[in-house]
């Protein structure tokens, strides 16, 4: 798996998104806290609303701001956007009532939404070789979930010297160094489409990822990741320090356990992917995230909730951590940033519906009964994924193309207007083929 650092470019890009998850794992446990402080027992609802704010910023710009940058250098556009949340960052440890969490957390977010779809783009250029991609997917997992068990510790670890506060100032070190490793390799130039309507542009990922079967499927997955993930993050400061009477430090340990699951899911993957195709992969960790999810109604301690924390954190890595290579073998190179945005920003739209879920219905109807609510939401998504994604999902598809003439160079070679080719939706093909 470590093979791909060779790659200087690659190591540079990794490292960076290492430590901005770093700093950006500090401020998640921070901001709990901060709820936790400014709002006591209404926690779980402030902290829900602001990351529903946080999502609506990441549905609305993600593909209009994709659309743009477009025009822009990558390097500088990635390091300005790391500086803006730096900025950002620096702000949080003043914050002293709602309503200035939910504004900074809005632009902050919005800087992500730019970011993080132009950066995951830019990997598979960077490493083309599939076997090398999917380690490197394996990787950014295992750094989401290196973040996800150290930085609370870390968080833990510093909390008994300092206020929560000062946790806000390893996200802003964490944006800076980004920046400046960003700053740091030659980015290969975004491959130029043909020129387009702005509109076109904006809009361009989401026909793509509506319009292919698998992608479908994946969309019906983003929502049991989503019901799980909002459960963990919103509820874990509710569940420990008001229904289990802990401190932050506990808190703090529980997120960790979660980290550790998905953790030991990314380590085996790559061999997993080897032999076994993505949907089985993806479909087993959906199916671990629902059963979770109700036997969450049963936890009543601490000692508990760990177990099934790490079982979460499993499944969250199971059916996340391939959809890059689903994303990569469904389009062009040229459309690929375009389509990384519309998965960014479909996925978040399923988390802005389940951090709302977690938080308001948690805080009012309480936590078994979120629990529940929640394992039904990842149940739906499991059997919409199994319609939506048929078993039988070759790249090369026979079709034919009844619009375009028998010179056009497209149909070199083909049998009059039908041929079979690896299948991708672009502007040869709108729709997918319904048989052959």
């Amino acid at each position: 798996m470590l093979d791909v650092l060779a790659n200087r470019t690659y190591r540079h890009l990794f490292l960076a998104q290492v430590i901005a998850l770093l700093g950006t794992g500090l401020c998640t446990v921070a901001l709990g806290l901060l709820a936790y402080d400014i709002a006591g027992s209404d926690a779980g609802a402030v902290l829900g609303t602001a990351l529903a704010i946080k999502m609506v910023a990441y549905v609305g710009i993600a593909p209009v701001a994709t659309a743009f940058a477009e025009q822009l250098p990558r390097r500088a556009l990635l390091v300005g956007l790391d500086l803006v949340r730096a900025a950002v960052a620096l702000c949080l440890p003043f914050v002293t009532q709602v309503w200035q969490i939910y504004l900074l957390i809005f632009v902050l977010q919005a800087a992500s939404a730019a970011f993080t779809p132009t950066f995951q783009a830019t990997i598979p250029e960077v490493l083309p070789n599939e076997k090398d991609y999917t380690r490197a997917l394996s990787l950014s997992r295992l750094a989401y979930d290196t973040e996800s068990l150290v930085s609370p510790l870390l968080a833990a670890a510093l909390l008994t010297v300092i206020s929560f506060h000062n946790l806000f100032a390893g996200t802003v070190v964490g944006f800076l160094a980004s920046a400046a490793l960003v700053a740091s390799v030659v980015l290969p130039a975004a491959m130029k489409s043909e020129r387009r309507g702005i509109f076109e542009r904006t809009t361009q990922g989401m026909r793509i990822y509506l319009a292919t079967p698998r992608l479908r499927g994946l969309l019906a997955l983003n929502l049991a990741v989503a019901a799980a993930g909002a459960m963990v993050i919103v509820n874990t400061v509710v569940l420990v320090q008001s229904r289990f009477g802990l401190n932050q430090g506990a808190t703090a340990i529980a997120l960790a356990a979660f980290g550790a699951g998905s953790m030991l899911s990314a380590l085996v993957l790559p061999k997993f992917l080897d032999r076994v195709s993505d949907r089985t992969v993806m479909l087993a960790g959906a199916v671990a995230l629902t059963a979770g999810l109700f036997f969450g109604v049963l936890v009543t301690g601490f000692i508990a909730l760990l177990p099934l924390w790490l079982l979460l954190g499993v499944g969250y890595s199971l059916a996340q951590t391939p959809s890059g290579r689903l994303l990569r073998r469904s389009a062009q190179p040229e459309n690929r940033p375009a389509l990384f945005a519309a998965q960014f920003a479909l996925s978040h739209a399923a988390w802005l519906v389940t951090y709302p879920l977690a938080g308001w219905v948690g805080s009012r109807g309480g936590v078994d009964f979120t629990f529940a609510l929640l394992g039904l939401v990842a149940a739906f998504a499991c059997a919409a994924t199994i319609l939506l994604w048929p078993g039988e999902d070759p790249e090369a598809l026979e079709h034919e193309h009844a619009s375009l003439d028998f010179t056009h160079p497209h149909l070199a070679g083909a049998n009059g207007r039908r041929h079979v080719h690896p299948f991708l939706i672009d502007r040869h093909h709108a729709e997918w083929p319904t048989s052959g």
